[in-house]
Order: C-alpha cells, then structure tokens, then sequence
C-alpha cells in the first residue's frame, strides 16, 4: 500500500518552526556543517537527506542542544536555538537510537523519563497506544525488537506533546516490516498537526510521507523546499517495453527516425520527453511502434523518482 503525507491543516505561510542562519560547526580541522541557511514551515513533514558525512546528525544535535555551534543562529518555534532549555520545551527528539532501562518495562521506563522530565504521566497511556505497544505496556524493555526499542523511543520523545518532532534515521537495522510499520507510524504522528523533520537513507520512505525535502553535501545546503518541486526540472520519459526483446533495436530505430533520442534500460527502451506532451508522445509512440509491427507489451510515462533526482543532483555537484 502507499502511504501519502497526510493533510494538515497548518499553512506552510506561517512563521517558520524552524530556521537557522550561518549555522556552523567544527571539529578541528574538519567542517561538519558549513554555513547552514535553513527554513522549514510549520505543519510539513520534512524528510533531511544526504550522503554519510553530511552533516545530517551534527546539524540535528545542534538544534536539540547536544552540540554547540561554532557559528550562526537560528530559532526553534522563535525561541532561540541557544536557549536551549527554553526552546526544547515543545520539541521533542530521538537521536542515535532510544536510551533505555532494559530491565524496566516500556511503561516503567516512560514514568521514569516523564518524572525526570516535568512532564505529564496522564500522557504515557495515550503516547504507547500511538505508537502500537499498548498491549506490550507491561513487557520489559530489554526483550523487544529493534522495532519496537524504536517505536517506545519515539513514544519517550512524544511526551511532551511537542510541536516539532526531530528523527534521525528511525527505519536503521528495521526489516521491511518494520520500516512499513515506521512509516505508517510516522503518518499518525504527522496526522496530529505537528512538524516532523526526520533523516533517512530509505529515500522510496521519505517520498511516500514528506512534503519539504532538506538536503545538504558536505555541510552545505543543496536544497529546501516543497517534495513536490524537487526534481521538476528532471526530464520524464516514455517507457516503451516490446514484448519481444528482439525488436528493442528496431524500435530504438523507429524513435530516432523521428528525431527523438533513447536509452535502453532493463529490456525497455525509455525516450525523454522534452519540450513534447508527455501523454500525447506516449500514444504517438504507441501508434508508430504499431504501425511498424512491433507490438508493445508496455508504454508509460515515468517521471523521476526522489532517489533518481537526489543522484542526479549529488552527481552534478561532485562532477
């Protein structure tokens, strides 16, 4: 099944809940984040993309008080970011994986963070049941899976009922179920009005629920801004499949007597779309192939995935 980011009723207009200027840190020698200009709207779902070593988990420890920045500012829900206290009192976070009493039960272990936190126990009923370990309240903490350590961490950082939700990578070492289980999770989260930004290397994940993309490389900000927009400019193209993978060259010819380029690409021969009617290209290459013998077996648009545009846009910057 697909899951889409759920509808909210919070304008992306508002003041942002989350914005950063300059922001940089340093270890030494070395520059883990450079410079960082960043605005993210409230009510989004907003998926933080890059390679190993960008700067993705420095930048969310400075934001949640856990790293200092060497340079720059930014606020939080317009508190600023080096108010710590203050700021994180209506975010809340789970980084670098849930830290637990394995000997505790989830529900102890979820007293034990409230008290420690001033924060409201009437909460822990509701919070487990949110996130699907209602009837496993009462197991100790050190016999759950992986999935469910991470599913009550998440649990732990909705506590407070925070207005921002910040995750780095809450899918790492799940299986497949878990990381559908995850997303559907984060759906429901999202479903109650409240800003998520959340690090995944699972980009096919974070298409399927985020609507604000961040991406950064080496620090830097590549891109901030609406999914939807992200990869517009990347050409789509006619998938045009024969069911006999013989005639491939035949129609490769076919295309470019036409004056249309093509690639092949796992038995299909795909054609960029260019300036043409994306629709109307796709019957007329039907209609051609046809007219030719060849009988196709498949013809669809494809437009560009996140993954497809994310490379695309790592390879022109490392180029």
């Amino acid at each position: 099944m697909t899951t889409t980011a759920p509808t909210r009723t919070s304008s992306t207009t508002d003041a942002p809940v989350l914005t950063v200027s300059g922001l940089t840190k340093r270890y030494g020698d070395r520059l883990a984040v450079d410079h960082l200009d960043l605005r993210i709207p409230r009510g989004v779902v907003a998926g933080f993309i890059g390679p190993n070593g960008a700067g993705k988990t420095t930048t969310m420890a400075m934001l949640v008080g856990l790293a200092r920045p060497t340079a720059g500012d930014g606020t939080i829900l317009g508190v600023p970011i080096r108010d710590t206290a203050r700021a994180l009192r209506r975010v809340g976070a789970l980084l670098e994986g849930p830290a637990m009493w394995p000997s505790l039960t989830a529900r102890q272990n979820l007293v034990v963070l409230a008290r420690l936190g001033g924060q409201d126990e009437d909460r822990i009923a509701s919070v487990l049941e949110l996130v699907g370990l209602a009837d496993r309240a009462d197991d100790k903490f050190g016999k759950f899976s992986l999935g469910m350590k991470q599913r009550l961490g998440i649990a732990a950082a909705l506590l407070g009922d925070p207005e921002l939700l910040i995750l780095d990578e809450p899918t790492n070492g799940l299986d497949p179920a878990g990381i559908s289980d995850m997303r559907e999770l984060l759906v429901r989260i999202a479903g109650d009005d409240r800003t998520v930004l959340v690090s995944s290397h699972l980009l096919n994940e974070l298409e399927q629920i985020c609507d604000w993309l961040v991406i950064i490389d080496g620090g830097r900000l590549l891109y901030s801004g609406p999914a939807r927009e992200f990869g517009a400019a990347t050409d789509p193209e006619v998938v045009l499949r024969p069911v006999e993978g013989a005639a491939l060259e035949g129609l490769s010819e076919l295309v470019s007597a036409r004056g249309l380029e093509s690639r092949t690409a796992d038995g299909a021969l795909l054609v960029p779309v260019g300036g043409n009617d994306a629709l109307a290209l796709a019957g007329s290459l039907n209609g051609a192939a046809a007219t030719g013998g060849i009988v196709l077996s498949e013809v669809r648009v494809q437009r560009p995935t996140l993954e497809a545009a994310y490379l695309d846009m790592l390879e022109g910057v490392h180029r």
